[in-house]
């Protein structure tokens, strides 16, 4: 397709007429706007159920004198046929007016960015963000956009990041304005941007990352003129704040098509800025087929971590973060240990400890939280661990030792371990899922008898400092660890066990 920007191209305008949706009527008191010939019966549906009280703040506005309009993300959506959920709106009144009309409208007003020219409030159940026309760019080497307002609504929309989120409604009556010819993207599955790919980047290197999330989230092409750009500027994220980075990086795994938003993070060489080690994982290709493409085998693994999760009140509701960031990355490690051994066999020896260190270096460059990174590079860490219960069976102090080192990511490790075996020996695909069946028996049957997520030794510090007449301190920790090594080796004792136990380990100290 080729590119351009609104120039080339006529407004689209239709009038939807509010009125009939919410039970008003447009300014001009004519409520026979309410069929509207312009949007598809896909988007009249979705638009249907829009607050009764958004209706009163657009005449509100217009009664000011201030344009106000429905704009971006709510906007495609109605079009895909979802009903809009967060009412985002720009406006030609400048904050402190759009704040004064809302405090008269609303229960209570916010400011979410001043600075930006986004006001919010809520009124009953109807939360609504304003914001002020405008332009934005980056200064040279700031990780912070300028901003400027503007003036009209169509020059709002040339400076959004693409096409199809350069639509807006005119409220209160419904006037759809798409100066960009964003439906018509919409409707080819096309992502472009409204001006030249290179400048739209250039003034906010974000929508780099945001094409590969949108392409991820809508499932959608992207055009090659934004594509090349994509390849020219990925150093321009640079400039940008990690933990802006990471919330796209985010969206896009939470999104329906997360594998094609990752590949074209990798193909465009923007991924070498933002997640260089899933880019490494291409070097581990190898011309002589000793092994399996890595790169590959990893967007498989998320393909099937994926379609474990479950349903909502399933013990891995997805879309789901953690299992999606410890599928992308539980082989990351294998670069830096690949050995090439006499007779063409390969090796990664090591590579779960080494790529647990390095998920949590990522994902701390990252800006994550603590306990995202803690979790994630501990199922990085786990995701082998399975491999020996395959090959030879666990005594039960193993399969104890399993469910007590995942934790409360056990769950999740299940799926990850499962989605990890995308061998197209069909033979030994059916061996390891039997085995993985046969270990999660295993766990059930324990955790039955045992309580098993919940061991504990049959003693705990307090018991362990009276028996031995000891003070608070290292030998207490040691004692504690002795204690549950034993139980997790003979399963429950019994209190009086465990303090003879106790008593011999601790004699055996003083000798």
């Amino acid at each position: 397709m080729a590119s351009g920007g609104p120039s080339g191209r006529a407004e689209q305008v239709q009038r939807a007429g509010l009125a009939g949706r919410t039970g008003r009527v447009g300014p001009a008191g004519r409520a026979g706007r309410a069929e509207a010939s312009g949007l598809t019966p896909r988007a009249r549906e979705a638009l249907a159920g829009l607050p009764i009280n958004l209706a009163a703040l657009s005449h509100a506005f217009v009664r000011a004198g201030h344009e106000i309009a429905l704009v971006g993300g709510p906007v495609r959506d109605a079009f895909l046929g979802t009903a809009p959920h967060d009412l985002d709106l720009t406006t030609s009144a400048r904050p402190e007016q759009t704040e004064a009309l809302l405090e008269a409208w609303g229960d209570t007003c916010w400011d979410v960015g001043r600075d930006f020219g986004t006001i919010g409030a809520r009124k009953g159940d109807t939360v609504v963000e304003i914001t002020t026309y405008r332009t934005e760019d980056y200064e040279v080497g700031s990780r912070k956009p300028a901003v400027s307002y503007g003036e009209t609504l169509e020059g709002d929309l040339t400076r959004r990041d693409f096409t199809v989120n350069a639509m807006a409604l005119r409220l209160p009556d419904l006037v759809l304005v798409d100066p960009c010819g964003g439906l018509a993207d919409l409707e080819a599955g096309i992502l472009r941007t409204p001006v030249g790919a290179v400048q739209s980047f250039d003034d906010d290197p974000l929508r780099i990352m945001r094409a590969a999330r949108f392409a991820a989230q809508l499932g959608f092409d992207v055009e090659p003129e934004v594509l090349r750009a994509m390849e020219d500027m990925a150093g321009r994220l640079e400039i940008v704040s990690a933990e802006r980075v990471r919330a796209e990086l985010e969206r896009l795994l939470l999104s329906p098509w997360p594998r094609r938003g990752l590949e074209l993070l990798v193909h465009t060489g923007v991924a070498e800025v933002v997640l260089p080690e899933l880019a490494a994982l291409r070097e581990t290709v190898d011309e002589h087929r000793r092994h399996k493409d890595v790169y590959e085998h990893t967007l498989t693994v998320l393909d099937q971590a994926m379609a474990l999760e479950t349903g909502p009140d399933g013990p891995v509701p997805g879309p789901d973060l953690v299992l999606r960031l410890a599928a992308i990355l539980h082989d990351i490690g294998k670069p830096a240990t690949r050995r090439f051994l006499p007779g063409g066999t390969v090796t990664f020896h090591g590579h779960d400890h080494v790529g647990a260190r390095m998920t949590a270096k990522r994902m701390r460059a990252l800006r994550f939280d603590k306990q995202t990174i803690k979790d994630v590079s501990r199922l990085v860490e786990l995701h082998l661990r399975f491999h020996g219960y395959a090959e030879a069976g666990w005594s039960d102090s193993a399969v104890r030792r399993y469910v007590t080192d995942a934790g409360p990511l056990l769950e999740r490790l299940h799926r990850l371990t499962r989605a990890d075996v995308t061998t197209r020996n069909k033979r030994k695909a059916r061996m390891l899922d039997a085995a993985y069946d046969d270990l999660e028996a295993r766990i059930a049957g324990l955790r039955q008898a045992e309580e098993l997520a919940a061991i504990r030794p049959e003693l705990d510090g307090g018991q362990i400092m009276a028996e031995l007449g000891i003070e608070p301190g290292p030998v207490v920790g040691q004692a504690y660890r002795f204690l549950l090594d034993l139980r997790m080796e003979k399963g429950p004792q019994g209190e009086e066990a465990a303090r003879q136990a106790l008593h011999s380990w601790w004699a055996a100290r003083q000798d």
